[in-house]
């Protein structure tokens, strides 16, 4: 049976062009970067060289980048590592509803350190309301940290603007000891799902740390970056080494870094072109579903939206019984977040988009990617509503 697979917002396959740059750095290029010695240099070579093609997409300098192992780990890092070095300034964090576990979870452990934090509410299109924002900036607000694209529903937030109300903010202010630039609060982004569709110029977008992962864009797993504005302090989460300019000790893992960098180059050199392809699948993928099936709602905004993320709510049956079903007719996908597919609530972020508790244990997350066709999408339009009929007549809510 041929696989369709729609999650490619939980991980991607690495592109081949991605693994070739990555090869020579597995048995050939092999060194430690902190040796002296050739292979040594090799690997410091190709971490700068990487380090500089990565800030030159973010518009930024080298010395901003640090290499992660996650995603997740740069979120820990940025937010962790910001509140604790600054945690004389201020305690109080900003952030939102829909936030991934890896910045929520971070904000609450901040919470058992004596950090206060609040948490934005979205609209039904997953937007945060720029206003509320403004209202929740104190004088001792430290960091505010809003995703750039949502994980789960795709909705795009106002990178941009949410900075300007920031630095409105900081304009009020009294002077202190640090310069004007620097003032509190910082920004931070989770860019982890746009990187592949949207614009990365971290002057642009206003932002002091913004966070990036490799496996969502067609680079190896276990490898990521986070942008950190020259002049800021991070207190590091790891010790050792003092690799990544003392921010993150272990020794490089070279071939990720090398990947992470020809896979962020291909997909920001592709992102338009690409971004118009599965802006018709999407589109088709959407109306399909709802013509084709009963009671369903769309979660999230229908314009400010990843071009590849579908995400659907269906009454009467349970998004974890479909994903089964639809796994075996050959079609992957999700009920969500991968991190927490284990999990049998519903989505806190389909839940903070105020669908009701029935429609948000049936929400289905299809996330397209490089290889999908327009075969694919009328092959899910065909074996999707069977399934939901042969569910829904199961069903003790129908």
């Amino acid at each position: 049976m041929k696989r369709i697979y729609l999650d490619h917002a939980a991980a991607t396959y690495v592109e081949p062009k991605v693994k070739a740059a990555m090869e020579p750095y597995f048995i050939k290029c092999f060194g430690n970067a902190s040796a002296l010695y050739e292979e040594g240099r090799f690997a410091k070579k190709a971490i700068q060289e990487s380090r500089k093609k990565i800030a030159s997409i973010l518009n930024a300098r080298p010395e901003e980048i640090i290499f992660t192992g996650s995603g997740t780990e740069g979120d820990n890092l940025a937010i962790l590592g910001i509140c604790r070095a600054y945690k004389k300034q201020g305690r109080h964090i900003i952030t939102t509803k829909i936030e991934h576990p890896a910045v929520l979870e971070a904000v609450k452990t901040l919470e058992k350190e004596g950090f206060k934090s609040t948490v934005l509410n979205v609209d039904k299109s997953g937007i945060i309301d720029l206003k509320q924002l403004k209202s929740a900036l104190t004088k001792d607000t430290i960091l505010v940290s809003v995703m750039y694209a949502n994980n789960e529903i795709g909705a795009i937030q106002p990178i941009a603007e949410i900075a300007k109300v920031i630095r409105d903010f900081k304009k009020t202010r009294q002077p202190d000891n640090q310069t004007t630039s620097y003032h509190f609060p910082f920004f931070h982004t989770d860019a982890v799902q746009a990187a592949n569709y949207l614009d990365l110029n971290v002057l642009k977008l206003g932002v002091d740390l913004l966070t990036l992962n490799g496996s969502k864009i067609y680079g190896p797993k276990g490898i990521g970056a986070l942008y950190v504005k020259k002049g800021l302090k991070l207190e590091s989460l790891m010790y050792g080494g003092g690799q990544e300019f003392n921010i993150r000790s272990g020794t490089e893992n070279i071939a990720g870094i090398v990947g992470l960098a020809k896979a962020l180059e291909l997909v920001q050199c592709d992102k338009i072109k690409e971004s118009k392809r599965l802006l018709k699948l999407r589109d088709k993928l959407i109306k399909g579903i709802t013509a084709k099936i009963s009671d369903v709602e769309i979660n999230g905004s229908i314009t400010e939206r990843l071009p590849n993320n579908a995400n659907v709510s269906i009454f009467g049956v349970e998004g974890e019984s479909v994903v089964l079903y639809l796994d075996a007719k050959g079609i992957s996908c999700s009920t969500g977040s991968a991190c927490h597919s284990s999990s049998l609530k519903p989505s806190h972020v389909i839940m903070a988009i105020q669908r009701p508790s029935e429609y948000a244990h049936g929400s289905i997350r299809f996330s397209l990617g490089r290889k999908n066709t327009a075969t694919d999408i009328s092959y899910v339009l065909k074996v999707l509503p069977g399934i939901v009929e042969t569910l829904r007549r199961m069903s003790a809510l129908i």
